[in-house]
């Protein structure tokens, strides 16, 4: 798959002001330590510091990941450049801004940020909304990128009803559910969906799979664009039924991307894994943990609020933020190498892709992360806040290998 050239420079503004929020998220782990070990999901700054990488990490990612990815996986240029642009000036800030008035309850900034996101979000939606019927092929990527940017939407109301009712107080006990329902809607509606869909596509082209069963991916958004609604008013009209067939409709499509995902690592060509897809993999083991957590949570109800923490922090850290990393692993290299030595190949010697980077370095950086989430799961689970404090600092250890990792591959990695 060949990157789309015009996309690298609206591409690499997302990719680069995500980095800045994953570092800000990570460095926030610190911060909140003693809040996650008590679970106490519900304070402030914990929400401020979870949109950190909600809003900043995976959302920036994922908008620039589907400009190089509209092009190239479904033949269809984004519709207007301008407006992908305009989309970044106005989301990147307003994450921030709203992340940090959540976290320091700063009603200014964050009726600024919602503002500056929902602008962003808007933007960005319309942008891929009308550039998705011009594709050649409407194909499961392209179905899971239109269920996606749906749930974005609606992750954006219920967050506007959150806020507002910081002022009002007008959801009143029904506070809680709504946040668990915002939680799944972004969570698994929009950013495992984008990343099912996603993945259909690059795992078989980075593995070199070939003739692996496919049909997996279809019956994974199946279940899981059914389940999150099911789910959603289950918990909202405590229904215990409709609850338990949104969790039991969210678990098969979990398991569903899991046995896709693992048809495509069984028939890969090269046996020995790259560091991108080993960071994938670990992550797709977090992910089944989490999965794993879903219906104890359920089960239990609300007096145990360390295993709510423990089970959102384990899917969202070690389930979607490693692999996304692991996809910045195979392509960032891959589109800072075309943007600096595409006019160089056969004038003078330049570096492989591979040499962009150092795998010893991401070996390390792996191990610290995902010793650091192991470490900040259980330290949740027993309530233990040193526990806690060493899986973070971990994680932001690995966060800035990282960070040292794409200052390499920004310079041109090895000569």
């Amino acid at each position: 798959m060949s990157p789309s050239m015009s996309a690298i420079p609206l591409a690499g503004e997302h990719f680069g002001m995500a980095v800045v929020y994953l570092v800000a998220g990570a460095v926030g782990l610190l911060w909140i330590a003693p809040d996650l070990a008590r679970g106490a999901y519900t304070e402030p700054r914990v929400a401020g510091v979870v949109h950190l990488f909600t809003l900043g990490w995976i959302t920036m990612t994922i908008f620039g990941a589907l400009y190089q990815l509209l092009p190239v996986a479904l033949g269809a240029p984004i519709r207007s450049p301008r407006l992908g642009h305009a989309s970044f000036w106005t989301f990147a800030p307003g994450a921030g801004l709203f992340a940090a008035g959540v976290g320091a309850t700063s009603p200014i900034l964050r009726h600024v940020g919602i503002t500056l996101v929902g602008t962003g979000v808007v933007l960005a939606v319309s942008n891929v909304a009308s550039t998705l019927p011009r594709a050649r092929a409407r194909d499961v990527i392209w179905a899971a990128i239109a269920l996606a940017i749906t749930f974005l939407t609606s992750t954006l109301t219920l967050g506007a009803i959150l806020l507002h009712n910081l002022q009002t107080g007008f959801i009143a006990s029904a506070r809680l559910r709504v946040l668990a329902i915002h939680l799944h809607v972004a969570i698994v509606g929009w950013a495992l969906v984008m990343m099912v869909g996603v993945s259909h596509r690059l795992l078989p082209m980075f593995l070199l799979a070939r003739g692996a069963d496919t049909r997996w991916t279809k019956r994974a958004l199946v279940f899981l664009t059914t389940g999150v609604p099911t789910l959603a008013t289950g918990i909202l009209v405590q229904q215990t039924v409709a609850s338990w067939a949104g969790v039991g409709l969210l678990e098969l499509g979990i398991a569903c991307f899991l046995r896709q995902a693992y048809a495509f690592y069984r028939v890969r060509a090269k046996r020995s894994l790259d560091i991108g897809m080993r960071f994938a993999a670990t992550a797709l083991g977090f992910l089944s943990v989490s999965a794993l957590l879903g219906p104890a949570v359920l089960a239990v109800g609300r007096g145990h609020a360390r295993l709510d923490t423990a089970y959102v922090a384990i899917g969202l850290l070690g389930g979607i933020v490693l692999y996304i990393i692991g996809l910045f692993y195979k392509i960032v290299p891959l589109l800072a190498w075309v943007a600096r030595y595409r006019g160089h190949m056969g004038k003078r010697r330049v570096p492989t892709v591979a040499e962009m980077f150092s795998s010893r370095a991401a070996l390390v950086q792996l191990g610290a992360m995902g010793s650091g989430i192991t470490l900040l799961g259980v330290g949740i689970g027993f309530g233990s806040e040193r526990v806690v404090r060493c899986g973070a600092l971990l994680f932001l250890a690995g966060v800035l290998l990282f960070v040292s990792q794409l200052v390499r591959v920004a310079f041109g990695g090895a000569r």
